[in-house]
Formats: structure tokens, C-alpha cells, sequence
């Protein structure tokens, strides 16, 4: 009786020294895990590449008494490109707008951009009054002095960047937008012989 009670003994000593074990190693493992940083999502890594800013953001105001899908206007400010990679602009989108484009004036005239525009690695886009700017077309509702409008722009990266444009009135920019005649067909823009007034 006697060895039968110590074999049942050792037993007993030997499973618990294996369940401290055991629980030893668990412990050490989620000590493991637990110092070991995360990867970061993807949607974080592209939040990290918030490098895009925009400022001095303004929009001209429109005519009160050209009706709404009629009224054109333009949207000026410095967009700065902080990382060191090129970004092109690939889509534009406004929310009072049925068109968002980038256009130049050229000898005068305006038309829309054709090709690539980029906002370059360290340095800037610059959008102003005669010369390269955001066009608004068909804008649903008069814009006047003191609105807010919200421009969204998207990168070659994915990334995009909203801009809030504070609406001002003519005084900053003399192009007589909604004197233009413009060509909707189609969706395409047929501007090679509109005149800029630049009075």
C-alpha cells in the first residue's frame, strides 16, 4: 500500500508540474505577442501619407440673376505637395457643381487642361486668376460672399484632399465667366475660341 500511495503521489506532483509548465509557456508566448507591434493597415499607411495641403482657397462668387445649371466660376489657391513622391490630380469633384475641371488661360483663353497635372514632389500647384484654376460648371445654386464650398480632389496615389473654398466676391478676379458660350455636347468642352475678359 505503501509504494502504490507514493506512485500515486508522483503522478499527482508530475501532472501539476506539467500544467505549471504548461501555463508557464502560455504566459511567455502572450508576453511574446504582446511586445510585438502590430502591422499597420493599409488604411492607416495611406492616412500617413496625408501630404497634401491646401491654402488662401477662394471661389468667385456667381451673377445672383444667372439661373441655377447656368453659372460658371473659379476656384484660386496654393496646393503644396510636402513627400517625396510626384502626385498627378485625377479626379475633381464639388458638391455645387455638375462639372469640376482643371483649365489654363493661354493667350487669352481659356480651355480645359489636357494631360497630367501634377502637384511635384517638395513644391506646389499654384491656381489663380489668368492663368491655371478650377472651373465650376453648372453650379446648382447661387454661390454668394461668405459661402463655403467643398472641392475633393483625388491622387495618382489614392489619396484625396477636401478643399473648403471661401466664396468672394469679383473684386480678386475679373474673368467674366458666365459671359462665355460654352459647349456642353457630350460632356466635352469646346473652348479653343472663348474670349477671357480680363478688364
Amino acid at each position: 500500500m505503501l509504494n502504490t500511495h507514493r506512485t500515486q503521489r508522483s503522478r499527482r506532483a508530475a501532472v501539476g508540474l506539467a500544467a505549471t509548465a504548461a501555463a508557464f509557456a502560455l504566459a511567455l508566448t502572450g508576453c511574446a505577442q504582446s511586445e510585438t507591434p502590430a502591422e499597420p493597415t493599409q488604411a492607416a499607411q495611406e492616412n500617413q501619407q496625408g501630404v497634401v495641403t491646401a491654402s488662401d482657397t477662394w471661389v468667385k462668387a456667381t451673377d445672383p440673376d444667372v439661373k441655377p445649371g447656368e453659372a460658371m466660376s473659379g476656384v484660386f489657391g496654393l496646393i503644396e505637395n510636402s513627400g517625396d513622391e510626384d502626385l498627378v490630380i485625377t479626379d475633381l469633384q464639388s458638391d455645387v457643381a455638375g462639372i469640376t475641371e482643371l483649365h489654363e488661360v493661354v493667350d487669352g483663353k481659356m480651355r480645359k487642361i489636357e494631360g497630367d497635372v501634377t502637384v511635384p514632389a517638395g513644391g506646389s500647384l499654384l491656381l489663380e486668376p489668368g492663368a491655371n484654376h478650377i472651373m465650376l460648371m453648372d453650379i446648382t445654386e447661387p454661390l454668394s460672399p461668405g459661402d463655403d464650398v467643398t472641392i475633393t480632389l483625388t491622387f495618382s496615389d489614392g489619396s484625396s484632399l477636401d478643399i473648403v473654398a471661401l466664396v468672394k466676391d469679383t473684386s480678386g478676379a475679373n474673368e467674366s465667366y458666365e459671359d462665355m458660350d460654352m459647349d456642353h455636347g457630350d460632356m466635352d468642352m469646346s473652348e479653343g475660341s472663348e474670349e477671357m475678359d480680363h478688364g
